[in-house]
């Protein structure tokens, strides 16, 4: 009997906010592997909101996802036939295997080839959040970008998802006073009470974009040195107000406006008068870090003084509507979906 694969397809490009309409589920037989290629079966996926802009044809830094074609994603699993002699069945890897139960990869693919991963102390999934790419990226922007010192005041939005609750705990280690931005009194007890954030400001708390600025100011009264950017629009130009002389800002994601609507700058000039660095980056384009930034995160994790949480949808159906909860801020830390 022929095992199937169950898979989610982009079947159109949204218009506004992505639907599941946009997604299809679909079954067809599980792939076998060729000469030099591995057959994984997918454990964990992994939602990120970059794939929110994989899903339209505009000018992005990647090209977009093909319609028709399983969705872009990362995951985490287990080697369950292979024919190259690097990987041995059993072998747990994270790979770029797609929105699916499992997929056939390329064992020499260079950057895309499956990575073996240690389990014994530090669990599969958190190779897909903490100790993957959405801790390479927090790592990255903020010693390359923010470069924070001790005693400055280091700000993160987006501040418990898997990103921004890296971050915040990062910069602490460097002995910054950390203040997170963050949506409900839930995700800011989460930054305060367990993450050791200093103080985190809820801005669904503040009905206008002056409430919002007030709440800043008085969780960062000695204004911001360092900005770690996740959401553009609204908290950013509460953020610009409150910048320090000569402020760093990583740009790393502006989901507010991933479903196409426009994020202009209320004062534009705030950059120049304060003299700020603001740098956009894409972690993938910055190979040579990766090895340093994950020998540290995977160390922070196995002696537990980094902290993270997951959550998690199961099974490969549910990918889709925690795909567009994540958009709309409804995890707290890593969004995973549980395949097996």
């Amino acid at each position: 009997m022929t095992t199937m694969n169950r898979r989610i397809v982009l079947t159109s490009r949204p218009t506004g906010a992505a639907s599941e309409d946009n997604f299809r589920l679909e079954s067809v037989p599980v792939p076998e592997p060729a000469d030099g290629q591995v057959l994984v079966r997918h454990h964990y996926l992994s939602l990120d909101p970059y794939m929110r802009g994989r899903m339209s044809d505009r000018k992005s830094y990647a090209v977009p996802q093909p319609l028709g074609e399983v969705m872009i994603g990362g995951t985490a699993g287990e080697v369950i036939a292979s024919r190259h002699a690097g990987f041995a069945v059993g072998d747990k890897v994270v790979s770029m295997g797609g929105w699916q139960e499992y997929s056939v990869a390329d064992g020499a693919a260079g950057a895309l080839a499956p990575r073996k991963v240690d389990v014994s102390r530090i669990a599969l999934s958190a190779y897909l959040g903490i100790v993957g790419m959405p801790g390479v990226t927090a790592w990255y922007g903020l010693n390359s970008i923010c470069e924070p010192k001790s005693g400055e005041t280091l700000t993160v939005s987006a501040a418990t998802g898997a990103v921004g609750s890296v971050v915040g705990q990062l910069a602490k280690a460097k002995g910054c006073r950390v203040v997170g931005i963050a949506g409900g009194k839930e995700k800011c007890d989460f930054a305060v009470k367990e993450l050791g954030f200093d103080a985190c400001v809820d801005y669904k708390a503040a009905p206008d974009a002056r409430a919002l600025g007030a709440l800043l100011a008085a969780a960062t009264p000695s204004g911001i040195d360092c900005y770690f950017e996740n959401v553009g629009g609204a908290v950013l130009d509460a953020v610009l107000a409150r910048m320090n002389a000569f402020g760093r800002i990583a740009v790393c994601g502006m989901i507010s406006g991933y479903d196409g609507e426009p994020l202009p700058l209320a004062y534009p000039a705030l950059i120049l008068t304060s003299r700020l660095k603001v740098q956009g980056f894409i972690v993938s384009e910055h190979p040579k870090v990766w090895p340093q930034a994950l020998a540290e995160l995977g160390a922070g994790v196995a002696t537990k003084t980094l902290k993270y949480r997951e959550s998690v949808a199961e099974g490969i159906a549910s990918a889709p509507q925690a795909f567009l909860g994540l958009l709309k801020g409804r995890n707290v830390g890593k969004q995973l979906v549980k395949l097996a």
